[in-house]
């Protein structure tokens, strides 16, 4: 049976309100690194393989292991499959690393830092490239456990309904967003991540859709 890609008008307003929250809108600039994090999106790496070409930086870390939404995808675990697209797309095996042991976005950081420490490289400033609803918490999450690192936050710069239709599955992205924007709140309280100012309109857009049912990323 087919997987709806398309997104109910019922829920446009609310699902546009967090897909805005979450993303950074950070200006992209010269970084010494770019740290491609894990997830089932392979656009993460399809995206950081063109700041590479673009001269933006001139090293990658892909990051992650599995999560259970991933292993079918990525069975070799996420941050090999990312390299391995990332070489298909021209960028030199020898400008990549992979940290392949992360299962969360503290674990992508810190196993990081440690990676880059331990090969030597110097790094103070760093591209975190995510799927677009990460941005925030990817940054929050930065800044809690890297706080000298010089932090900007991207994501291959798709509008919302082609986003979706790449991913094939609108319920599966709402899902996320919502799981994301909860994160956002919990988290600091959980010393994982600095505080966010979170809008009047992004919390009230965030519960609607919970009384709406999408509760499956919920912690």
């Amino acid at each position: 049976m087919p997987v709806d890609a398309t997104l109910p008008e019922a829920y446009r307003a609310d699902v546009e309100t967090l897909w805005n929250y979450h993303d950074m809108h950070h200006p992209i600039r010269p970084c010494d690194v770019a740290i491609g994090l894990g997830s089932h999106d392979l656009g993460v790496a399809t995206y950081t393989a063109e700041l590479y070409h673009q001269g933006v930086i001139p090293r990658i870390v892909f990051t992650g292991a599995n999560a259970p939404t991933t292993v079918e995808r990525f069975p070799r675990g996420e941050a090999v499959h990312y390299r391995e697209h990332a070489i298909e797309l021209g960028v030199p095996a020898d400008a990549i690393l992979i940290e392949p042991y992360a299962t969360n976005t503290g674990q992508n950081i810190e196993f990081t830092r440690k990676l880059l420490v331990d090969q030597g490289i110097e790094v103070r400033s760093a591209i975190l490239v995510s799927r677009p609803y990460q941005q925030r918490r990817a940054y929050a999450t930065a800044k809690r456990l890297w706080p000298e690192l010089d932090v900007i936050c991207a994501s291959r710069p798709l509008p919302l309904d082609d986003y979706i239709a790449g991913i094939g599955d609108v319920d599966r992205v709402i899902n996320m967003l919502v799981g994301d924007t909860q994160r956002i709140i919990e988290y600091p309280e959980r010393g994982f991540a600095i505080p966010q100012e979170m809008p009047a309109e992004v919390e009230a857009a965030y519960r609607r859709l919970i009384e709406a049912g999408f509760t499956a990323r919920l912690i």
